[in-house]
């Protein structure tokens, strides 16, 4: 398999692109990504209704993770953005704490059911949603500092991201669905 295809499995529906646009100019970006953070949890239920235990071992590509890690994953990710959302709400360009997400995808945890998880995201997304659908034009300038990537991000980018986010991990589940496995 060469890279070009390796990156298409990696990134199946591309790599985020962080936005260039301003606020007033991207309002119905905006609302798109509300709408697919809010509707992720739904969307995912739905991806792995009725999927018996062995299809949640298939990956989506080689040495990628499983459905079940992907998911487990989804919840982890998740869980820091809003830790980011109300630390850049509330203090004055906070620094956030990057996490080691492949160290963490192979804690115990990700032993438990998916179904964990699942309603780890809908609380979140809730959370989530209310807090992004109450920003003002104002609070998606706020911004943080990442010190991993050594650079800021507003709270717009953030929005873009996990928009993004939940849509590339689930355009995983279902390459590993459609797959059969075979990675």
């Amino acid at each position: 398999m060469d890279k070009i295809e390796l990156d298409n499995l990696k990134y199946p529906i591309g790599d985020f692109e962080k936005p260039i646009l301003i606020y007033l100019e991207a309002k119905d970006l905006v609302l798109d990504w509300k709408n697919d953070i809010a509707s992720f949890p739904m969307r995912l239920k739905a991806a792995i209704l009725n999927l018996p235990e062995e299809t949640l071992k298939w990956k989506y590509r080689p040495q990628g993770w499983t459905i079940k890690q992907v998911i487990h994953h989804c919840s982890d990710s998740h869980l820091n953005a809003l830790v980011r959302f109300k630390l850049t709400l509330t203090e004055e360009e906070p620094t956030i704490k990057p996490y080691l997400e492949d160290k963490w995808a192979e804690l115990q945890d990700m032993t438990l059911p998916v179904e964990v998880s699942i309603s780890i995201l809908e609380g979140i997304h809730k959370k989530l949603h209310i807090i992004i659908e109450s920003l003002s034009e104002s609070d998606l300038e706020k911004r943080f500092f990442h010190p991993e990537h050594q650079i800021y991000f507003t709270l717009f980018e953030l929005v873009a991201n996990y928009a993004w986010h939940s849509n590339h991990h689930l355009a995983h589940i279902k390459q590993a669905i459609e797959s059969e496995g075979k990675y």
